[in-house]
Parts: structure tokens; sequence; C-alpha cells
């Protein structure tokens, strides 16, 4: 299990790239990551881009303060949500990236096949029904949808991701706002080409071999793929260099 000292530094890291990627702004945003019993989590009312390790505040599994000088977030109750509901997550990012975020507003979820690389790593992105920020109601808004998803929408609100560690978390917030750009592009030149089901299935057949785990939330309408015109498919080489690719990105940073 990683140190606190070292879970501290790592989510300074985080916070910077976070801010500098435009993930967040101003003093949005938060990151947790589980060490045993407790929570170590980013304080309220701090730029995430200028924290250093001392900021930051430790909880019990309840999300009350139990180490540190600053308040820790009032967010925290989604944090919470999720370790209660994920055994296997060891940490969470929120943020609001903007593509993304223009999707949660619009109601529109992150949900086809565009591209192998997202079927991987993040399957469907759902969008959870709004809550007033920093409430139970938020929190509670994620209780149906975090035990078969990696990554969650908000409504008119932003994003949250889970991951087996903070780096995991931090990349699929990355790659839900990469996905949502492209997604937005396609929807304005007015062409979405999606990948066949046959290679989708292809593609998660071929990850198992790779030691890639499939996203939880991999499900019989999910992702959406193509039924009509053009679809996509990929030869069994291609699914084998997308996977491969997907393995350094994961390992990228370590």
């Amino acid at each position: 299990m990683i140190r606190e000292w070292q879970a501290r530094e790592l989510i300074c890291e985080i916070g910077r790239r976070m801010y500098a990627k435009e993930l967040i702004c101003a003093n949005e945003g938060n990151l947790s990551i589980r060490l045993g019993e407790r929570l170590l989590a980013t304080p309220t009312g701090l730029c995430k881009g200028d924290m250093e390790p001392d900021d930051l505040v430790v909880t019990n599994l309840e999300g009350d303060r139990l180490e540190g000088m600053r308040e820790v977030s009032s967010e925290i109750k989604m944090h919470v949500v999720v370790y209660r509901q994920r055994a296997d997550v060891g940490a969470v990012c929120h943020g609001h990236p903007i593509y993304g975020t223009a999707h949660a507003v619009a109601g529109i979820p992150l949900r086809e096949a565009l591209m192998p690389e997202v079927v991987l790593t993040l399957g469907c992105v759902p969008i959870a029904p709004y809550g007033t920020p920093s409430t139970d109601e938020l929190a509670n808004s994620l209780n149906d949808l975090v035990p078969q998803h990696d990554a969650i929408l908000l409504a008119n609100h932003g994003a949250i991701t889970l991951g087996a560690d903070l780096q995991k978390a931090f990349f699929r917030m990355e790659i839900l706002e990469h996905f949502a750009k492209i997604s937005l592009l396609t929807r304005i030149l007015g062409r979405q080409s999606l990948l066949t089901q046959e290679s989708v299935d292809k593609l998660f057949d071929v990850s198992g071999k790779y030691g890639i785990t499939a996203p939880v939330s991999r499900q019989s309408d999910c992702p959406v793929t193509a039924n009509g015109e053009r679809p996509l498919t990929l030869s069994p080489r291609e699914i084998e260099e997308i996977v491969e690719r997907v393995i350094l990105e994961m390992n990228r940073d370590r």
C-alpha cells in the first residue's frame, strides 16, 4: 500500500496536472486516496494547482476530519459513497472538464463505441441525476451508478472518475475529456461511424490476454455499437496494437 507521504505528494502532483489541463479551474474539484481505514483528501477553498502536502486532510471512512489544519471539502460525501460500494477503488477524482461537463449539462451521456481505447478503459459514461453540490443529494445521486461504472458525468456539475490508484482515476478523467471532445466534434461534422459489436467483443477478448480488466460498465447495451451504414471493423493485428497502446498509457509515469 502507498505510504501517506507518497500519497500526499501524488495528490498535489495530480492536482497540478488537473489545473494545467483545464479539468478544473479556481478552487474546483477534489481528490482522495484510501489509506486503509482512512482517507487522504484535498481541502476546501484551495486551488488544486497550488496545494502543498501539508494542506491535505485526513478523514475517517465517513468523511469526518481526523487530521489537518484545513477543512475537508464538503464534496467528500461523493467519495464516501464510492468507497462504501467499491472495495476495488483506491482513489477518486472529481473535476469539471469543459467538454465532459458540456455533455453533462446537455444531458448527453458518452455511450457510443467511437474509439477502441475508450471502449477498453471507460466503457460507457452515464449521467447521474442532478443533486445540489456539497449535499447528500449529490452524493446519493451516485448510488445506483457507482457499482457498474468507473466514470460518471454529474448533471449540470462535472464528472467523477474512479481507479485502483489515483493515477488510474486521473487517466480516466483525461480520457473522458478526450472522448467528450471527439464526440462533440463528430456531432458537429454530422457523422459518427461506430465500431461494430463484433469488433467490440474482439477488443474485450484480446484485452484479457494482456492483463487489461474490462470496464465494469460492460453491459449488453453498452457501448452503443454500429447497426447501420458504414460500420467500422478492426483486424486482429489492429486490435492487438490498440491494446498494446492502452497498456503503455496505463503504465505511464508509474
